[in-house]
């Protein structure tokens, strides 16, 4: 039961503060986010990239040698699995990326606007994950007090790229022709599925615990898919390039500390 307070509590405040990034559609003027956007994608490639690193794929590592196995082969197993997951999920769900013009996924009648929201809330999915997977992982070790210290610091992590992702549909969302208050909800809704799905792993927590190296590296998998596929692209699009390049160091530097400090 604790974990499951613990997970709520870190897919809560990553859902917060995806909601806050939404927010700053209410301070932009409809013209003027394109180089605000390079930035806040940057960054959150750039905490997506450490987090898989240091709060995912290295504790994959450790928990397999922990357990008898051979360290790479789950690390390598389930980022291939996440990766194929994603994909998956790519090719058949019908989304747009902001800056685009052709929907990528199944044929669909839905409106642009209903697709972009797609696009953002396909990469929640592994952050959910991940975050809920580091506190079951904490819970699996009698509530290591270090594991669950590495569990926060993903969770404020994965919390502060929420805000510009937040912003990240937001944003767009006001380019489309939404009015501010529909684009900021909008916004805010693509993160739910982080609480909803750190939550549900924490409940099978029990029932994973043999696959938890599997697991952790698969929503590496995913996230560094998302990252590579849509974040770092559509931080380079069109001139200024470099600030996407610093928003993606600067992501990485932070979630980097982070996880280092706190873990």
């Amino acid at each position: 039961m604790e974990s499951i307070l613990w997970a709520a509590g870190g897919t809560g405040f990553t859902f917060l503060m995806t909601t806050l990034g939404a927010a700053i559609v209410f301070l932009f003027k409809k013209q003027n986010t394109g180089n605000t956007q390079k930035i806040f994608l940057g960054f959150a490639a750039g905490v997506m990239i450490a987090a898989s690193v240091w709060s995912l794929l290295i504790p994959a590592i450790e928990e397999a040698e922990s357990l008898g196995q051979i360290g790479w082969v789950p690390a390598a197993g389930g980022f291939i699995l996440g990766v194929g997951f994603l994909l998956l999920l790519d090719t058949l769900l019908p989304h747009l990326h902001p800056g685009s013009d052709e929907p990528e996924g199944l044929k669909s009648s839905m409106k642009r606007t209903t697709m972009l929201i797609f696009a953002v809330t396909l990469h929640n999915i592994p952050e959910g994950m991940a975050v809920g997977l580091s506190f079951a992982l904490a819970a699996q070790h009698g509530g290591d007090p270090a594991l669950y210290a590495a569990a926060m610091a993903l969770a404020i992590g994965i919390g502060i790229q929420n805000f510009p992702e937040g912003a990240a549909v937001s944003l767009p969302l006001r380019q489309e022709g939404l009015s501010r208050t529909k684009a900021f909800i909008c916004g805010s809704l693509s993160g739910l599925v982080e609480p909803v799905f750190g939550i549900l792993t924490v409940l099978i927590a029990g029932v994973i615990a043999p696959y938890m190296p599997w697991l952790l590296s698969f929503a590496a998998g995913a996230m560094i898919y998302v990252v590579v596929e849509e974040l770092i692209p559509e931080a380079h699009l069109g001139e200024h390039s470099n600030l996407g390049t610093m928003g993606v160091m600067a992501g990485f530097l932070i979630m980097m500390i982070l996880d280092v400090a706190l873990g």
